[in-house]
């Protein structure tokens, strides 16, 4: 195990450094783009417009030979570092013997061991039970399943700035409305939203966020569902798409608190959080939260589509045989994908390498926000990482300058997000095998971005 960002294995076939060989984006990706416009639904969005060729690490390589730094990680997917030798050979040798059969039709044992591998590492030293499926959303909309069966109750309470999918369900349970739910409706009936413990933007100021929060989302359970008829309260123990708020200290256990003793099913979506990408196994460690449901998926399949609920066994036993499955769920290559990424997360000391991306960029993060008056809070955990940018002297979000910073980023080679209910947030996930030297490249070309925003703006 290792606190320091020090090389680790990889194929070697690609330089871990920034390489641009053309404006991003070139002119092959220009050209694939405008292709794609007459073959693809536009309602599939793009952060930018490059077509990559081949990955490996930290760096995507794209068809016109630039080399980009990645600080997205597909979403939080490649945590283990893209095209990972052994998650590649595990894929390539499961392939060779069989793709699929259907776990619901005959069984096989990858699905059985990554079962394993979560009831042994999620929270809680209770007995758990496990499913797999594909998707994250898939993973949320059979959490709420279960939990409604468990409980025999309709209504699910969720938070402000919540993101938890785009199916039916789990777009009703998410909080932003471009572009997520624009145009979509009506939405699933029986989802009530209570206020999140958002430091930053908290009326009462960080100090009271999170008794004033838990007050109001106890208030709103009580008064105006009635305890007894929620089945599920879900919460991110980092909020994601919503902003990478971190919430205060203390709301979350309150939180876990008030619904066991209404007997409520508290469901942690650590989807995003999950396999060390906060510095810990699973986000929920954190405050010592130990959830009754958990579900995981991105960094799971190391970039396969595989996804989980983990919980005690007495709730996953509520849901009778054929209640629960789906004819992809538990793939035998995303399985084996899984195993070889979860061995790679323990036995290379992913989760203390995010830490120390979290100790090594935050605080430059941190020190970027108080020489900037575009940078309204630098905040995160481990190596999920987030600039709120406003306008400067207020807290108004300013959406606009996080996209001109995005682009700086984009055309100097280095790939972030932006997120956060307002579009005013840049977030930063990147691998966990990352090495200082690129992690500190990238971190000065955002930096350079904010303060030519700066500079711009003054």
């Amino acid at each position: 195990m290792t606190d320091t960002l020090t090389s680790l294995p990889g194929s070697g076939e690609v330089a871990q450094r920034r390489l641009l060989q053309t404006p991003v984006p070139g002119p092959r990706s220009t050209e694939l783009h405008a292709a794609r416009g007459h073959e693809v639904a536009r309602g599939f969005g793009t952060t930018l417009p490059v077509f990559v060729e081949r990955a490996e690490g930290a760096i995507l390589v794209d068809v016109d030979g630039n080399q980009l730094i990645d600080l997205a990680s597909g979403i939080a997917v490649t945590s283990v570092g893209a095209s990972h030798p052994r998650v590649a050979a595990a894929v390539a040798e499961q392939a060779a013997r069989f793709t699929h059969t259907c776990f619901m039709v005959t069984e096989y044992e990858g699905f059985v061991d990554v079962a394993r591998a979560l009831n042994r590492l999620t929270p809680g030293d209770h007995e758990k039970r496990t499913a797999l499926y594909t998707t994250g959303a898939e993973a949320v909309e059979n959490a709420v399943k279960i939990a409604r069966a468990a409980t025999g109750r309709p209504a699910v309470v969720v938070l402000d700035h919540a993101y938890h999918g785009r199916t039916l369900m789990t777009m009703s349970m998410t909080a932003k409305h471009l572009p997520y739910k624009a145009g979509f409706g009506p939405f699933a009936p029986e989802v009530h939203r209570a206020p999140s413990a958002y430091p930053y933007r908290w009326p009462g100021g960080p100090e009271r966020c999170a008794e004033e929060a838990l007050a109001r989302l106890e208030e709103l359970v009580m008064t105006q569902i009635g305890a007894e008829n929620v089945a599920a309260i879900v919460a991110e123990p980092v909020q994601g798409e919503g902003g990478f708020i971190v919430p205060a200290p203390g709301f979350l256990p309150g939180v876990a608190r008030f619904a066991r003793e209404h007997g409520i099913v508290f469901v942690a979506d650590e989807i995003q959080t999950g396999f060390g990408r906060t510095g810990a196994m699973f986000a929920s460690e954190h405050e010592g939260l130990v959830p009754d449901l958990v579900t995981s998926a991105k960094a799971l399949g190391a970039g396969l589509p595989l996804s989980a609920v983990t919980g005690r066994a007495e709730l996953m036993g509520a849901v009778d045989p054929g209640g629960l499955g789906g004819t992809y769920a538990g793939n035998p290559v995303a399985c084996a994908a899984a195993l070889a990424a979860i061995a790679v997360i323990e036995e290379e000391g992913l989760v203390d390498r995010a830490r120390a991306i979290g100790a090594r960029a935050l605080p430059r993060l941190q020190r970027l926000a108080e020489d900037s008056p575009a940078v309204g809070e630098a905040r995160g955990r481990g190596a999920m990482l987030a600039l709120e940018l406003v306008r400067p002297g207020t807290t108004e979000p300013d959406p606009a300058a996080a996209r001109a910073v995005a682009a700086h980023c984009h055309a100097e080679g280095v790939l972030v997000l932006v997120c956060g209910t307002f579009g005013n947030v840049i977030r930063l996930l990147p691998p966990l095998v990352i090495e200082a030297e690129l992690l500190d490249d990238a971190l000065d070309v955002l930096e350079h971005g904010v303060r030519e925003l700066a500079w711009s703006t003054s």
